[in-house]
């Protein structure tokens, strides 16, 4: 019994080895002046994310998170802490209503002539139902919000202050606890937008 021999070109040989390359490993070391940067960071970013809608989709800052998070993971000692962290999920409202108006407008194309009137009717209507009862559903249910960034962001923080306590940094005194205020007003002012964002609109009930 012969064995088939299979010759792949050098292009195809090349393709099988970049979708079997396995992921490149961190290449980045968390210095303390590094860490020390990104605590300021954390805290300016928590600050900014609070002059947001807590409860819409900002494709902007969708797009900056997923960014700032594929290079936190770069370095040695966040990555694997921060490996089942997920991005943003960038869709936002008009996007969906969008997407289903185009849908909308290509039924009313197809349908007449193809089924009865009644039936295209019938589907029409719903399908309009369906698009105005999207205003009507939380963006979070498809999309990433603000409050949701809000999360990923203080998971973030929270690791970075795991770190911070161990000692592993090795921080002069000053520099400790500087880089500590800025990740503790960060997780301050994180929580206090999520809280914020589940009480009912009036306030909470006395």
């Amino acid at each position: 019994m012969h064995r088939r021999v299979v010759h792949r070109s050098p292009r195809v040989n090349r393709l099988f080895t970049l979708l079997h390359r396995s992921p490149p490993p961190p290449t980045l070391t968390l210095d303390r002046r590094a860490f020390y940067e990104l605590a300021a960071e954390c805290r300016a970013y928590a600050t900014e994310l609070a002059n947001y809608d807590q409860h819409r989709v900002n494709l902007k800052q969708c797009h900056r998170f997923n960014a700032w998070l594929a290079y936190l993971k770069r370095y040695d000692r966040l990555h694997p802490q921060l490996a089942t962290l997920s991005g943003a999920r960038p869709i936002a409202r008009w996007q969906v209503v969008t997407l289903m108006v185009i849908l909308w407008l290509f039924i009313a194309l197809a349908l007449p002539g193809r089924v009865s009137q009644q039936l295209a009717t019938l589907m029409m209507g719903s399908w309009l139902l369906s698009i105005v009862a999207v205003f009507f559903i939380p963006e979070s249910i498809y999309g990433t919000t603000i409050e949701l960034l809000e999360g990923k962001v203080l998971r973030v923080v929270d690791v970075l202050l795991e770190i911070l306590e161990s000692g592993a940094m090795e921080f002069t005194e000053a520099a400790f606890f500087k880089a500590r205020e800025n990740l503790l007003a960060a997780r301050h002012e994180l929580r206090q937008q999520i809280d914020l964002a589940h009480r009912p609109p009036n306030g909470p009930i006395l």
